[in-house]
């Protein structure tokens, strides 16, 4: 079990710590109690949170509306939940 990601059943649940405006788009390893994660996508009009929601997708192979953003709408520690995946979150963090 790990601090950062909890799984019930079908449902996991992520935190994260977000740094929009990045470079590029990637996992940049754990910060504290969250997996951070950089997005190249700037931190207006939620594009960074759209960015963020498209990227757990992929990462979990899943549509998009199958992820949900549960916490943090306007913060950098957001809390996002996956349904139906079968990517354990541990192959994250190597």
């Amino acid at each position: 079990m790990s601090g950062w990601y909890r799984q019930v059943g079908e449902t996991i649940t992520l935190t994260l710590h977000i740094q929009p405006g990045a470079k590029r788009t990637e996992i940049a390893g754990l910060h504290g109690d969250a997996l951070k994660i950089r997005l190249s996508a700037p931190p207006i009009d939620g594009a960074a949170n759209e960015a963020l929601l498209k990227l757990i997708a992929d990462i979990f192979n899943v549509p998009v509306r199958q992820v949900e953003l549960k916490q943090g709408g306007q913060s950098r520690r957001k809390v996002v939940q996956v349904q139906g995946s079968l990517v354990s979150p541990a192959q994250l963090v190597v």
